[in-house]
């Protein structure tokens, strides 16, 4: 990879085509559409024993990073669709890769994670990037990314959700590398002690992105954690 402290880092992304919407069915403009009311094979429930920080998966150890980029997952109720991120210019839309699961979104990043491995591996090979990020659609909190998938993964919640959110538990929640507490403009204090007592000395970071606050420290945790994987 060369001096990664010199290196400009190139984000591209490969996120779920889901977003966030109800009923999980949807139509796109360009010609296809996928449904996924259909029932799955695991539980959507709250975890009674989501499991403690210092018990997370832990990186994989790997050294194939020029066939697959170190991968960053993000979940939580973050997504856009990707017609959304392609309208808003996010990224040039040919870094960018809608997966469609044809099932449960939360299934495709842990129990079975091939179709975006897969999209992963394509992304690395076409334009060799330092990091590739997958986006979760839908807010599941007891979803959490396969380690074998994500090098890295951070969990957003947002304080819109209800101070109740960090109790309610969850691998996202407890077991993610990063936890960031969004809109905290609107009930921090309480957040900061909810947080605190789920995550047991993992590292959280409430943030306004809105307002950029919090958004370096982000970054920096996601480069910290990229150059440390790949330095050896």
């Amino acid at each position: 990879m060369g001096d990664t402290e010199e290196k400009p880092c190139n984000f591209i992304k490969a996120g779920n085509v889901n977003g966030s919407t109800t009923d999980h069915s949807q139509s796109h403009e360009h010609g296809h559409t996928h449904d996924h009311s259909h029932e799955h094979s695991h539980s959507h429930e709250f975890m009674s024993d989501p499991g403690l920080w210092s018990e997370r998966d832990k990186l994989v150890n790997r050294t194939d990073w020029k066939q697959r980029a170190f991968t960053v997952g993000i979940g939580g109720p973050v997504g856009e669709d990707w017609e959304f991120l392609v309208r808003n210019e996010a990224l040039p839309e040919e870094r960018m890769r809608a997966v469609e699961t044809g099932g449960c979104p939360h299934a495709a990043i842990r129990e079975d994670f091939s179709l975006n491995m897969e999209e992963v591996k394509d992304l690395t090979k076409a334009f060799q990037p330092d990091l590739v990020i997958i986006e979760s659609g839908g807010d599941n909190l007891a979803a959490n990314y396969s380690r074998e998938l994500a090098d890295y993964i951070i969990y957003v919640i947002d304080v819109a959700g209800g101070d109740k959110v960090p109790r309610k538990g969850g691998p996202g929640i407890t077991q993610s590398d990063l936890l960031v507490v969004n809109k905290t403009d609107l009930a921090e204090a309480v957040m900061e002690r909810e947080s605190a007592m789920m995550r047991q000395g993992g590292p959280t970071i409430f943030s306004q992105a809105k307002h950029f606050v919090g958004v370096k420290e982000i970054a920096d945790h996601i480069l910290h954690a990229y150059r440390e994987a790949v330095k050896n």
